[in-house]
């Protein structure tokens, strides 16, 4: 029985957490069946784990990284472990303590703690602003949820890498798209959700003011924004201000970010 016992131990400690377990990559066709790929969460300075040695409790450790990237650990002193999967460690653990005579033939288990060297800045509009945690591989819209998710009139996300490149996403349209249209975040990356688009409307309608605008709004579905027009007001009177010079506005025109329409009254 004992012997069974460890050999199950030994099975559920050389399988890969689940969080961090590789999955297959996305089919051609996008279907559902096929998930993307995730590379397996890679240690650092400031991350704390935890080591055991089943049926031993002098190996059980909790220690942090260093800026050295090493752990100290009972019997084999210091350890190089930043850079380093959990699997890999575990596996240098296990040889350390059997070829120093320590253990024989061991069964070692390393988990994560608390992670701390990996981590993205999330700003702008999103419920729950400030730094999460990378404690695997996540996609754009995954790291937004974790943020709190996005503010319901937001849609614009700026995802700026390390090396200062930076990309303009749809959140609505990652949304219903194969998962490898959603970019994957990597480590130190700062995400912006963008406050939505705005314009403005004054004149003779009901409700003037600033509103944000849809990703494609008509000149016509501002009007209804704004509440309509008054009594007085003349859809064949609307002119829209923008860059500085005053247009005569078609119903059907596309609005920009920024436009101000002003609605006149209508002659009797």
């Amino acid at each position: 029985m004992v012997r069974a016992w460890l050999f199950l131990c030994l099975a559920s400690a050389s399988a890969a957490p689940p969080a961090l377990a590789q999955q297959a990559s996305v089919a051609p066709d996008g279907s559902a069946a096929a998930r993307d790929q995730r590379p397996p969460y890679v240690l650092g300075v400031g991350d704390v784990i935890e080591t055991a040695a089943i049926g031993r409790t002098d190996f059980n450790a909790r220690v942090q990284i260093g800026d050295d990237g090493a752990v100290a650990l009972p019997f084999v002193g210091s350890v190089p472990a930043a850079g380093r999967t959990v699997l890999q460690l575990r596996d240098d653990l296990r040889k350390r303590l059997t070829s120093g005579g320590f253990l024989e033939d061991p069964v070692v288990a390393v988990s994560i703690a608390t992670y701390a060297s990996r981590f993205v800045t999330v700003l702008g509009q999103v419920n729950q602003p400030g730094v999460v945690p990378m404690d695997r591989a996540y996609r754009l819209s995954e790291i937004v949820a974790r943020a709190g998710g996005a503010n319901a009139a937001a849609d614009a996300v700026v995802l700026t890498r390390l090396d200062g490149t930076s990309q303009t996403v749809s959140l609505r349209a990652i949304a219903g798209a194969p998962v490898g249209q959603d970019p994957t975040v990597q480590p130190g990356d700062k995400v912006f959700v963008a406050p939505p688009s705005t314009f403005y409307i004054y004149g003779a309608v009901n409700t003037p003011g600033a509103f944000p605008m849809a990703r494609a709004m008509t000149v016509q579905m501002a009007l209804a924004r704004g509440g309509g027009l008054t009594p007085v007001g003349s859809a064949k009177r609307v002119k829209i201000v923008r860059d500085g010079q005053e247009l005569k506005a078609d119903l059907d025109e596309q609005l920009r970010p920024d436009d101000v329409l002003v609605v006149g009254e209508r002659f009797f």
